[in-house]
């Protein structure tokens, strides 16, 4: 099975430098409508503009634009330094959450919001 995880973005360009700056990866695919990034041989991020999926399913869906600043979706990355990638996060703006702490389910993980208000959460066990 692979997994794709699509986020709804106002600014595609805005959020491809962002992601691209803090994972430290250049997109796969990155055409107007969807850029995408491989995290691992079986998951995939995508970034798609709010407009695009609006102009997909029309009436069928609310229109993410209209909640802009609500986080709409967490991306749980587990990596080998999750304090970097948070560091990183956070100097290419992304709002910090909550720093980099154990949790009681036993993973190191910090917390921010992306540029779209997206929860972004790096974790480790460490």
């Amino acid at each position: 099975m692979k997994a794709n995880t699509i986020l709804y973005v106002q600014d595609q360009q805005l959020a491809t430098s962002f992601y691209s700056s803090v994972l430290l990866l250049e997109p796969q695919l990155n055409v107007p409508g969807m850029t995408e990034f491989q995290l691992s041989e079986d998951h995939v991020l995508g970034l798609m503009p709010e407009a695009g999926i609006k102009r997909l399913l029309g009436d069928a869906i609310a229109d993410p634009s209209k909640n802009r600043g609500t986080p709409r979706a967490e991306l749980y990355l587990t990596v080998i330094d999750p304090n970097a990638y948070h560091l990183r996060a956070l100097n290419s703006g992304a709002k910090e959450l909550s720093p980099l702490q154990k949790r009681n389910w036993g993973d190191f993980a910090a917390y921010s919001l992306d540029l779209d208000s997206h929860v972004l959460v790096f974790a480790g066990r460490q």
